[in-house]
């Protein structure tokens, strides 16, 4: 995938580019508009977004160039599993639907680190919020930018600094402006772009497989034969690449269970990954769950998250098989050296578009991948400006602020974010390595602490402030041992080498601290413990506001979503 020229635009493509901006602009000014006079209306959009726009923005917010450079790249090295990424959210979509919803909406808070203090402690939430902060810096905003930024310079030959700067003032602008209102409904057209564009890269990959007089059943005949990898040079990179990926002599890339020593996707956390990691993503994740609390209610909170579901089950189309068409088509980049694979790997959206994209349509498919970059950078911007500003600013330095100078400060707090965002993602490419790879082992390290407490919080009344606090430090301090360990025994055990199981390891430490000191310290508060807070076993207090009818019950849609996620599973295991 080397040597390609860069990446020409004709009027046409220009003209679809434009567009995308115009309409985009017309879009967050218009709904944006509106004076921002109050905290809940520049920070949760007066809680007035619509099921569509929930789930839309949710999903809008996910993609980036995680997905569109990171997860194709991915999914050329790794083959199917990566998928998982997607369908394994079935299990904290379902736990946010039932569970975690009526919680957050009835304890009508702003960000989820104030929903530490009321369950927890002060303590929590301040860590919480910081955590919050630097992870949205390092693990989202940076990486977002730099993958955007490595697109840019690939297909137009920019300097990537320059190319990471103009891609995050422009992508950022609506953010400051108009807050969730305007982050939320521009992230709804741009979801439709980006399903839109994905959709075209992936049939025309297939056509390419299929040859000039094939169809589009026949590519994905020949994408399924050579990745099946049973003959010839397909067979022979698989080979080659075994040890490194599973540590094993055989690979099976058509399979989404994989060994426990594979690299990305161990099957144990097929089981457990919504405990160490979905759950700190999808649910108390603030440029996630910020939507979900800007909802008009609980109905609209939950069907935006089944929306968000039937989405997630059709990103691997546009996410996954244009991975392994590249593999298809090009399995020579497998004999490089490994770490030059994962970094070749990462350019192969670029490779789709200046090898497949026929001119005319090139714009559609750079405002798809815009899209995502736009959409990721101003929820990651929103929430993270939104942390900072209740849950530091107001509390440690200006408790008596105006709502007016709180959205003052939301405002500024953004700019800086995103000039230290964009610093960041300058050093990413000194890291080397896949962008997929250091996004999730990111997650890995900061996530399960508080996926750990949080669960435990809700479903539990004896856990208390002290032993969720135990439990948080305690897991930090374990993760980083842990990664010491690993890099200083070489002859550390194998199954513990992959990120995800690490993940698993500290987890259970954190629930096992997390139990122990409550149960060894005072029970909590009253008011800690209310049915706004924790669930009540006896009432089980989360069946409200699932519709009326069957073509709006939350209850049908979500089944039939997992349904098809199942479905999907047990047909590639």
């Amino acid at each position: 995938m080397n040597g390609l020229q860069n990446f020409s635009l004709n009027t046409l493509d220009l003209i679809a580019f434009a567009a995308y901006f115009v309409v985009l602009s017309a879009i967050g000014f218009w709904v944006g508009r509106k004076e921002k006079s109050g905290s809940e209306d520049y920070f949760l959009a007066g809680r007035t977004l619509p099921w569509y726009v929930v789930g839309g923005s949710f999903i809008a917010s996910n993609i980036s160039t995680e997905h569109f450079i990171g997860m194709i790249g991915a999914a050329f090295v790794y083959g199917v599993c990566v998928s998982m990424a997607e369908w394994g959210n079935i299990i904290s979509f379902s736990f946010l639907i039932w569970l975690f919803i009526p919680f957050l909406l009835s304890a009508k808070v702003f960000t989820t680190p104030e929903f530490m203090e009321r369950r927890f402690n002060s303590t929590l939430r301040q860590f919480f919020a910081i955590v919050t902060i630097i992870s949205n810096v390092v693990a989202f905003l940076a990486a977002v930018l730099y993958g955007g930024g490595l697109a840019i310079h690939k297909l137009f030959g920019w300097n990537l600094g320059i190319s990471i700067i103009a891609l995050g003032v422009v992508a950022g602008s609506w953010a400051v402006y108009g807050g969730l209102r305007s982050v939320a409904w521009t992230d709804f057209f741009t979801v439709i772009v980006m399903l839109v564009g994905g959709t075209l890269v992936t049939i025309l990959g297939l056509h390419m497989l299929a040859g000039d007089s094939g169809s589009l059943v026949d590519g994905f005949r020949v994408m399924i034969e050579r990745n099946s990898a049973q003959t010839g040079v397909w067979k022979e990179v698989v080979a080659q690449n075994a040890q490194n990926i599973v540590g094993m002599n055989e690979y099976h890339r058509l399979s989404v269970i994989q060994p426990l020593t594979h690299r990305t996707t161990p099957w144990l956390t097929l089981i457990t990954g919504f405990l160490t990691v979905s759950i700190w993503y999808n649910v108390i994740n603030q440029f996630m769950i910020q939507r979900v609390l800007g909802a008009k209610d609980a109905w609209h909170a939950r069907m935006g998250i089944v929306f968000a579901g039937y989405m997630k089950v059709f990103l691997p189309f546009i996410v996954v098989v244009p991975g392994l068409i590249l593999f298809a088509a090009n399995p020579d980049v497998m004999k490089l050296p490994w770490d030059q694979i994962q970094v070749e790997a990462d350019k192969g959206y670029v490779h789709m578009l200046q090898t497949l994209v026929p001119a005319g349509l090139r714009g559609l498919f750079l405002a798809a991948l815009f899209g995502a970059i736009q959409s990721t950078v101003n929820s990651v911007l929103n929430s993270t400006a939104t942390v900072f500003t209740l849950d530091i600013y107001k509390r440690q330095l200006h408790k008596d602020a105006t709502e007016k100078r709180l959205v003052r400060v939301g405002m500024v707090s953004t700019v800086v974010i995103l000039v230290i965002s964009i610093v960041i993602a300058g050093f990413i490419d000194r890291l080397g390595g896949s962008l997929f790879v250091y996004i999730q082992t990111l997650y890995a390290f900061f996530a399960p602490p508080f996926a750990a407490v949080f669960l435990l919080g809700i479903l539990f009344k004896r856990i208390n402030g002290k032993g969720a606090t135990a439990a948080v430090f305690l897991g930090f301090v374990f993760g980083i041992a842990m990664k010491v360990y690993i890099q200083l025994c070489p002859d550390h055990p194998p199954w513990l080498a992959p990120y995800a199981i690490q993940a698993l390891v500290n987890w259970v430490v954190c629930v096992i601290t997390c139990v122990v000191v409550s149960l060894m310290t005072k029970p909590p508060l009253p008011e800690q413990v209310t049915d706004q807070l924790t669930l009540n076993w006896r009432k089980l207090n989360i069946f409200s506001d699932l519709g009326t009818r069957w073509t709006n019950s939350v209850t049908l849609w979500w089944a039939v979503f997992v349904l098809i996620v199942i479905s999907l599973v047990v047909a590639l295991w």
